[in-house]
């Protein structure tokens, strides 16, 4: 009697899991998918995200040499993505989306100074960017060497950095703002939504929007204006965008987020 009992209600549970996912695959979908190569969108809620005057920034991580140009150190694995995805050109139009309708920017960089090569352990990617000399400065007070090189911003980002509305960040460490000022500078402000975007998608874009959102804020991620390294049999970007639309409050493309950006500074 006992057993069937208990397989009576596994019954019931696995029912109950089945409808469950079934009213989930029929919901309706009032956006077209992010996605920079039209796949389809995944059937799963979309949260109405309503941008708020005063409260709203925009945050880019890594818009640097080394993930975004073609002589960076990384462009061998990250370049098809950034290219496909028209991901120079996206953070470009956000750059001047956000000024042009007085919403105020941060930039999130990552810098490795001499003691940091120190550390005892690392992670599989920690461990490559230490090895290639990624965004290697000779400290934090020295800017030696710095023009140009793989940890300066990219050239075509530098009126949009170097801007009374841009806040640069102290230096994120591994992949996300546990280790910097980022959360500190938007709670001064008075910020509690943040769209996202830069490089790279599965490492420090997805660790900042984990992070901000288990801070509080409300996350949207810019899908076109971040990608990812592509490794034989491996994606770090389409891996990044089933988090993306798993996790944040919005997932946009570039059109959208300027329109909506737009919107916001004429009221419409």
């Amino acid at each position: 009697m006992r057993k069937r009992t208990i397989l009576a209600t596994m019954a019931i549970g696995l029912a109950g899991l089945a409808m469950g996912a079934a009213s989930i695959s029929t919901q309706p979908s009032n956006e077209t998918s992010a996605h920079p190569r039209g796949k389809p969108d995944a059937p799963l809620p979309k949260p109405e995200v309503t941008l708020k005057p005063g409260r709203v920034a925009l945050v880019v991580t890594d818009p640097q040499n080394d993930f975004l140009s073609p002589d960076g150190v990384t462009w061998g694995v990250v370049g098809d993505s950034v290219t496909e995805n028209g991901t120079v050109e996206h953070i470009d139009q956000l750059f001047e989306a956000a000024h042009a309708n007085d919403i105020p920017v941060f930039v999130s960089p990552h810098y490795y100074y001499p003691h940091d090569h120190g550390w005892k352990f690392e992670g599989a990617l920690e461990q490559l960017m230490h090895n290639i000399g990624m965004f290697d400065r000779p400290s934090a007070l020295n800017l030696e060497g710095f023009e140009g090189s793989g940890a300066d911003w990219l050239e075509q980002y530098k009126p949009h950095i170097e801007h009374d509305n841009t806040i640069v960040t102290s230096p994120h460490k591994v992949y996300g703002p546990e280790t910097n000022d980022l959360v500190l500078q938007l709670r001064k402000r008075g910020i509690d939504q943040v769209i996202l975007a830069g490089m790279s998608a599965n490492l420090c874009t997805e660790s900042h929007m984990r992070e901000l959102q288990e801070q509080g804020f409300e996350v949207i991620v810019v899908a076109d204006a971040t990608a990812a390294a592509q490794v034989p049999g491996y994606d770090g970007y389409e891996a990044a965008y089933v988090n993306f639309r798993f996790m944040a409050s919005g997932l946009w493309n570039t059109e959208q987020a300027v329109g909506r950006i737009e919107s916001l500074e004429s009221g419409r």
